[in-house]
């Protein structure tokens, strides 16, 4: 999960990683209160999930609280990337003498954590690292050694800081590798790190992203940094019923069994739908190894629920879940949505292959459920998924 700014601020504040004072604000009367309280000049920053802020226009100074409130006004609303900006962040102006970049982040290559920093901040990382890569420190870190003042400052000299900020510069970045270890995040990054002309070394900027896989460890930091806005219904339906679900933008609906499987299944489906207009997967949905019926029950719900979804694919190998399992949990599933007033009116292929397979399109004929169409392929059925996809189309 990435955070925005004003949390991540407020994350790294929580382990003593020193960031100027600010508040945010979702209107120009909060923004001109914010400026208030803060004092002095401020700087307006939008809150979206991308960079490129600056250059869209979403970080502006203000002068005074009036300023904050008409800078706020300008930047609430706009679009950058295609995020919308609902938040500004009002956070205390602050002169800066030079400009540093530090990130801890989950080296996933070499199955360790990794510590990037650089004298040149301020400006894209990416660019650096192709214009000048000599300027970019890349310093494993061993999980187990972990980073404590000495490996710190160690860094900071690897990554050739000025002598005078070294040791201001190290505690930042144990406090920044204590973020990232408690809080179970795969980044944490600063981009300025800054001096300020009192010799101070301040994070002037913060983007963390936290690893959902320990959203259980940290319950409480996962709810109240959630933005409703960026979750999509169906994902968030689907993470209720513990679901593997990802929204796509496509037509065909897709049920397998494994990650790997789904996966084929998507590209089967997308190089399928190049002869029917273009048609693409709508979703990846894994059910696992429990292809029982409410399993079953819950994914179909899933998908049907999608107003874009025109047919689907369920694409089952079977093996220590067998396909007469998987195919009695289709039939159920169905008579189970129905039960519960849902319409079942768009098509569903099924392909069956693996442990008791046979069996499992036995079970299917004799339920003879009229929107269940079976396939022996897996090619044939994602071309027959597509197909059915584009005949509403074709029909408007």
């Amino acid at each position: 999960m990435d955070l925005f700014e004003y949390q991540a601020k407020e994350l790294f504040e929580r382990h003593g990683v020193p960031v100027l004072p600010g508040d945010v604000a979702a209107s120009p009367e909060e923004a001109q209160a914010a400026a208030e309280q803060v004092g002095g000049r401020v700087v307006v920053k939008a809150q979206v999930k991308t960079g490129g802020r600056g250059k869209a226009g979403g970080i502006k100074l203000a002068e005074n609280p009036q300023d904050a409130a008409a800078k706020a006004g300008e930047i609430l609303g706009l679009d950058i990337k295609g995020h919308t900006v609902r938040r500004v962040l009002i956070a205390q102006a602050s002169e800066i003498a030079e400009e540093y970049y530090f990130s801890f982040l989950l080296d996933r290559a070499n199955r360790t954590f990794l510590a990037m920093a650089s004298r040149e901040g301020g400006v894209d990382i990416e660019q650096v690292a192709a214009t000048n890569p000599e300027a970019l420190a890349r310093v494993p870190v061993d999980p187990h050694d972990g980073v404590d003042r000495t490996r710190a400052r160690k860094i900071a000299e690897e990554a050739r800081f000025p002598e005078e900020v070294l040791d201001p510069a190290a505690d930042v970045i144990t406090a920044l590798w204590e973020a990232f270890t408690t809080e179970d995040a795969t980044l944490v990054e600063v981009n300025p790190l800054v001096k300020v002309p009192d010799g101070r070394v301040l994070a002037l900027d913060a983007k963390v992203t936290l690893d959902d896989n320990a959203d259980f460890r940290h319950p409480d930091v996962f709810a109240s940094y959630a933005d409703s806005h960026a979750v999509d219904p169906l994902e968030a339906k689907a993470k209720e019923k513990g679901l593997n679900y990802v929204k796509l933008d496509g037509e065909v609906g897709v049920i397998g069994n494994g990650a790997g499987l789904v996966m084929s299944t998507l590209d089967v489906v997308a190089y399928a739908g190049e002869d029917f207009g273009g048609v693409k997967p709508a979703n990846f949905l894994d059910i696992g190894g429990g292809a029982s019926a409410d399993v079953m029950a819950d994914g179909l719900d899933i998908i049907l629920g999608d107003p874009a979804v025109r047919s689907v694919f369920v694409n089952v190998f079977g093996g220590i879940t067998s396909c007469d399992a998987v195919a009695n949990g289709i039939v159920q599933a169905i008579e189970l949505l129905k039960s519960r007033g849902e319409q079942i009116d768009k098509p569903l292929v099924v392909r069956l292959d693996g442990n008791n397979a046979e069996e499992g399109r036995r079970i299917l004929d004799q339920a003879e459920h009229d929107v269940v169409e079976m396939v022996d392929t897996m090619d044939d059925a994602a071309r027959r998924a597509a197909e059915l996809a584009a005949a509403p189309a074709a029909g408007n």
